[in-house]
């Protein structure tokens, strides 16, 4: 279910969603009316009124919902969620920011995500010195501490009267597995060991 208080929202979301409705989620009464209550998760992402952010998070604190995920703009938002006792706090700028800053240091790198402890899984652009090689020849565990998730491959393809870009998934890569000049490695590790790696085969 969709909810937002702006009706014309409401209208453009409601063929995209299961049910789309109309309310002012800072009204609890609202809420109860819509069985808010038996929904096994919610998502706050009110992006411009903290202040309704915050009633509706407490709205939805007294209803006891089993999961809330919540919207942060920025670190004292965070801190503010995190005081009412949110665990699931997410912030899309920063998150976005992250990305950005870390493909300028590093423009092979593709999506990656952020793991406790210094761990990360990225998606790397193959580079040159291995595309042609299996992966057993080219030893990630052994040589550089890290660990192939999957392989991305990214490919030009006709469709129609038109050209588009296409991805797909290698499943689970084997040791014969030969690395393609348009594939995008999937990898586990430090991102210190990860660096590593980049900057000798780079």
């Amino acid at each position: 279910m969709a909810i937002d208080k702006s009706p014309e929202k409401v209208d453009y979301i409601a063929n995209d969603v299961a049910y789309a409705v109309a309310l002012d989620s800072t009204d609890k009464n609202a809420l109860i009316s819509q069985n808010i209550q038996d929904y096994d998760a919610v998502v706050i992402a009110i992006g411009e009124d903290f202040e309704e952010l915050l009633l509706t998070a407490v709205n939805l604190i007294e209803l006891k919902i089993k999961r809330i995920i919540v919207r942060a703009k920025g670190r004292v938002n965070r801190q503010i969620l995190e005081k009412l006792g949110l665990k699931e706090i997410f912030s899309p700028e920063f998150e976005v920011g992250k990305v950005v800053a870390e493909r300028l240091l590093n423009p092979s790198i593709g999506n990656f995500l952020d793991l406790p402890d210094g761990y990360v899984i990225t998606e790397i652009k193959a580079p040159k010195s291995i595309i042609g090689q299996t992966l057993e020849s080219i030893k990630l565990r052994e040589s550089y501490n890290i660990n192939l998730v999957t392989i991305r491959n990214e490919v030009e393809e006709v469709k129609g009267n038109r050209i588009v870009q296409t991805q797909h998934i290698k499943g689970v890569p084997q040791g014969d597995t030969v690395i393609g000049e348009h594939d995008y490695i999937v990898v586990f590790g430090s991102a210190k060991d990860i660096d590593k790696f980049i900057d000798i085969n780079s």
